[in-house]
């Protein structure tokens, strides 16, 4: 029996994750011909298969996610990739699947955000305290050095863990006031939501985090906690005043809850985004749902990289 090898997802940083995707598009690679993903209910969560091919890969990603097992003290998340040859269709390796997506998730956004967000330090405030927020939070320190970081969590101890971990990072950070369920509680709450150049969600959150006329006409909003159509973390007055940047239109139309019901005349994709000059001085929203062929490249990258 052949043994596969786990790549290692520290092997590759997430600025290069995001090169492998820009080259990926540029390349040619149609992400609009992505297959959807397939999403089987269990007793106690979902079980996702995200399936693509392409070039010198193919390969699947299986993922579980949990919603109680924050409560067990275990990850809500978990997962297995398998890459395989193009050609051949042989397997090659295995990657951790939730490491994959904490590493794949801010390298996707690190592609919108190097177009969205000017090239300066960043008033950056981060909704969320788990791996993708943390992920996020390094991945704009790396992109934008010298940003400061505002951490704003339900959890206020949480919130406060999470912002000593960034300045243990090695950039500034201070924890936010508890965010509210609902945009209307959120509206008052210090969280420098209306001074930021750059706001973060990567949270569970089934509700908006923040009230949409807050933020500045010059900020850009990154949403990445979800890829279901009744959820939202940023709000319908958000959207009516942003320029709406996707993955793609297919996926966001279906499944993020933002945009589902805009005209998908408004959506940008991130191929088209790559090829285009953003105006800056309007507010802006990218909205990322995770998609196989982004699983796909970063994980050919680490191959590759092994």
């Amino acid at each position: 029996m052949t043994v596969l090898p786990w790549l290692d997802t520290g092997r590759l940083s997430t600025l290069d994750a995001a090169d492998a995707l820009a080259e990926a598009l540029r390349a040619g690679l149609d992400p609009e011909a992505d297959p959807p993903r397939t999403s089987t209910p269990s007793r106690t969560g979902e079980l996702l298969l995200m399936p693509a091919s392409g070039g010198r890969y193919a390969g699947v990603k299986a993922v579980t996610i949990a919603p109680g097992n924050a409560a067990r003290g275990l990850p809500r998340i978990h997962g297995v990739y398998l890459l395989f040859d193009g050609e051949t269709l042989a397997p090659l390796a295995l990657v951790d699947g939730a490491e994959l997506t904490t590493l794949r998730t801010p390298a996707v956004s690190a592609v919108a955000m190097a177009r969205l967000t000017p090239d300066r330090p960043l008033r950056t405030v981060v909704f969320g305290t788990g791996p993708q927020a943390y992920a996020h939070a390094l991945t704009v320190a790396a992109l934008r050095p010298g940003s400061t970081f505002t951490a704003v969590g339900r959890d206020r101890a949480k919130a406060e863990a999470f912002a000593a971990r960034i300045r243990a990072a090695g950039a500034e950070a201070a924890a936010g006031a508890e965010a509210a369920a609902g945009a209307e509680a959120a509206a008052g709450y210090p969280a420098g939501v209306a001074g930021a150049d750059l706001i973060v969600c990567a949270t569970t959150a089934t509700e908006p985090l923040f009230d949409g006329a807050l933020p500045p006409g010059t900020a850009c909003v990154v949403a990445v906690g979800s890829h279901q159509p009744h959820v939202r973390e940023a709000d319908a007055a958000f959207v009516a005043r942003a320029d709406l940047y996707v993955e793609v239109r297919a996926a966001a139309t279906r499944e993020a809850g933002e945009v589902v019901g805009v005209d998908p005349g408004r959506l940008t994709n991130l191929a088209e985004l790559l090829e285009t000059r953003p105006s800056l001085d309007r507010p802006r929203l990218f909205k990322s749902v995770g998609m196989a062929w982004e699983d796909l490249i970063v994980a050919g990258a680490l191959h590759a990289a092994t």
